[in-house]
């Protein structure tokens, strides 16, 4: 069990959350509906099972990143993320909370980013966010990169269906999220995260992941039975309350963005989380699921009335991205040898 004797006075944890599950293979979709719009509006968070992606294949996937990790530092460092948000993120790259973070220098975590394939000569390349991904050499880690790719298109596959659901859940239709602006053309961002065994001190600003929300439309992350992700249902809460999320073999543990919450006007929650380290190595895969560059985010009709206006001004999403990311990682220019 963590030891969470570190926790301030502005937060207490209570026991583990009961989170909603969604199964995608159920005929009910009715039900899946009303499980998941219930969570939507209670937390944001749910499981989500019988997905399509086997077994065999996720135990592939967290082999490899394993493999990557296993690298040495000089070896990962060749692969460092560029402009586009493509390639390694080391140790203290990322500060996701940095109100709370001004005693540490950065997350416990390093991470691996594989975006959609664009060629460089493609001029889609030149947005933000698209372009070639890095890989490492086939001879140091082969199958690495196919096996990706593959967990990427299939990730993909999965995110449309819950986004089906989603879109009904809102009085929409259920293709709602299918148009070309949308997911049609995704930008559609795996990460591959190690947490390496740091023992986290909430009070010391000393976390494996800082508190943040994601920035998207939903976030699929599949993790290995390690403890450690935690949600805060009510930020504005004091003292704030964090609960664990389990790790449910086989499941994707969902969640929403802020994009979503301002497409439905804060009828459903991007809920703020975390992750605790406890001293074990730690490794997630998440999947990180946007609309389009162009892809204008604002109120749903749905969502809206003369009694409950638009919360937001509407946002193009490759810009909203841009500024995030911005917000929340290190310049790369740190990295260069002077």
């Amino acid at each position: 069990m963590m030891d969470n004797s570190n926790t301030n006075s502005a937060e207490t944890l209570s026991s583990i959350t009961n989170l909603n599950c969604i199964d995608l293979s159920s005929s009910d979709i009715h039900h899946s509906v009303s499980l998941l719009k219930q969570a939507c509006l209670d937390c944001g968070f749910f499981y989500v099972i019988n997905h399509g992606i086997s077994q065999e294949f996720m135990d592939e996937v967290f082999a490899q990143s394993k493999k990557f990790y296993d690298l040495p530092i000089s070896e990962k460092m060749k692969l460092l993320r560029n402009e586009k948000h493509r390639g390694y993120t080391p140790i203290l790259d990322e500060v996701l909370d940095p109100e709370n973070q001004i005693k540490a220098v950065g997350d416990y975590k390093e991470g691996y980013y594989i975006g959609v394939e664009v060629p460089e000569d493609d001029p889609e390349a030149e947005k933000p966010f698209y372009g070639p991904n890095v890989w490492p050499a086939s001879d140091i880690l082969p199958g690495w990169r196919e096996t990706m790719e593959k967990y990427h298109a299939q990730a993909l596959e999965v995110a449309k269906s819950v986004a089906r659901v989603i879109a009904l859940a809102l009085d929409l239709d259920a293709e709602f999220f299918d148009k070309p602006e949308m997911l049609g053309k995704p930008i559609a961002t795996l990460r591959l995260l190690h947490y390496e065994g740091q023992i986290s001190d909430p009070s010391n600003g000393i976390f494996g992941a800082g508190a943040h929300s994601d920035y998207g439309l939903i976030t699929l992350l599949a993790t290995d039975d390690v403890v450690g992700l935690q949600i805060c249902k009510d930020k504005d809460a004091q003292p704030q309350i964090w609960e664990d999320v389990p790790p449910l073999k086989g499941a994707f543990i969902v969640n929403l963005g802020d994009m979503l919450e301002r497409w439905s006007n804060c009828v459903f929650k991007s809920t703020v989380h975390r992750v605790i380290g406890n001293g074990q190595h730690r490794y997630s895969i998440a999947y990180f699921v946007e609309p389009s560059h162009e892809c204008l985010v604002e109120c749903l009709p749905t969502c809206k009335s003369d009694t409950n206006p638009p919360k937001f001004p509407p946002v193009r999403c490759g810009a909203y991205l841009s500024q995030r990311y911005k917000d929340t990682h290190a310049d790369i220019s740190t990295y260069k040898k002077s």
